[in-house]
C-alpha cells in the first residue's frame, strides 16, 4: 500500500504533461473533484489539490516529453547516483538531474523497454501530501514489452523486491521497496501481450487513482471526452477497476479497492 512515508524507491510524485493545460485542469477537476492552482503568474506548472492537499501536478510539453502522459516519480536519496545506475543498467537519460528551486532535485529516464519514469530527491517538498485515499494515487503499474528485462532493470536501479502473487488464475508481479514487505507494495509489472503491441501499445507506467465508484467515474470521464479502454472489471481480492485515456490521450486507471481485510 502506498503511504506518504516515501521509502527510497517508492512513488512520491505524479504529474501530467499536456498540450492544453487549462483544458486538462478542467477535465480532472470535474472528474475527481480536484482544484487546480498555478505555481505562479509566470509559471506553466501547477498543482492539483484535494481538500487542500497536493495529489498531482500539471504542466505543458517539455523538450524531453512531447506527448500527453502521466509521469510517476520515485523517491531517491541521490538523483545523481540514480542517474548513474540508470545509465549503467541500459536506460536512457531523458533529462539529467537538476534542482527545482529549493523544492528538490529531479531527473527523468526511459527504461530499456521504453517506459518513461522519473525520480524525486526531496528538499523542501517531501512529495505528494496524500496517497491511497479516494481521489489520490494508490498504485503504479509498469506495462512492458519485456517484463523480465524491466524487472532486472528496476531491481538494479532501485533494489526493488519482486513477488509473484496469484490473482484469479494468473500470477501478478508485485513490487516492494528494498526494506519493505507485501504490505508496503507500491506497484506491479505486467507483460504486454502480442495483441496489445500489434495495436500500438508501447511500454509505459500507469498510475491508479482511488475512487469511491469506478462505474460512475468512468461514465463521467466519457461524458467529459475521455475514452474508456478497459470497462469496469472486478478483480478478486483487489477491487473494481477500469482504464481510460483522457481527452488528450494520457492513460490512467481508476479503482475502488477492496477494503483491508475485505
Amino acid at each position: 500500500m502506498l503511504t506518504t512515508a516515501f521509502r527510497p524507491g517508492s512513488p512520491s510524485w505524479l504529474d501530467l504533461t499536456s498540450p492544453d493545460t487549462p483544458a486538462s485542469a478542467a477535465f480532472y477537476t470535474a472528474l475527481f473533484g480536484w482544484t487546480f492552482a498555478s505555481a505562479g503568474p509566470a509559471a506553466d506548472y501547477g498543482l492539483f489539490r484535494l481538500a487542500g492537499r497536493t495529489v498531482a501536478a500539471l504542466g505543458p510539453f517539455t523538450d524531453s516529453l512531447t506527448r500527453p502522459t502521466w509521469t510517476i516519480y520515485f523517491r531517491t536519496l541521490d538523483a545523481d547516483r540514480t542517474t548513474d545506475l540508470v545509465a549503467a543498467a541500459g536506460g536512457r537519460i531523458r533529462f539529467p538531474p537538476f534542482d527545482v528551486f529549493t523544492s528538490g532535485r529531479t531527473a527523468g529516464y526511459t527504461d530499456p523497454a521504453g517506459a518513461d519514469f522519473a525520480v524525486w530527491q526531496p528538499h523542501d517538498v517531501h512529495g505528494l501530501d496524500t496517497v491511497t485515499e479516494p481521489g489520490s494515487l494508490c498504485w503504479t503499474e509498469c506495462h512492458s514489452v519485456d517484463a523480465e528485462a524491466a524487472k532486472t532493470f528496476y531491481r538494479t536501479v532501485f533494489a526493488w523486491h519482486e513477488r509473484d502473487v496469484p490473482i484469479g488464475e494468473t500470477l501478478y508481479t508485485v513490487l516492494t521497496p528494498p526494506d519493505g514487505g507485501l504490505d508496503d507494495a507500491h506497484g506491479g509489472i505486467v507483460q504486454l501481450d502480442p495483441r496489445q503491441t500489434a495495436a500500438g501499445t508501447s511500454s509505459h507506467w500507469l498510475p491508479y487513482v482511488e475512487v469511491p465508484d469506478v462505474d460512475a467515474c468512468l461514465a463521467t470521464a466519457e461524458r467529459l471526452g475521455a475514452t474508456v479502454r478497459t470497462p469496469a472489471t472486478d478483480v478478486h481480492g483487489v477491487g473494481r477497476l477500469g482504464r481510460l485515456t483522457d481527452p488528450h490521450g494520457a492513460a490512467l486507471a481508476v479503482i475502488t479497492s477492496v477494503p483491508p481485510g475485505g
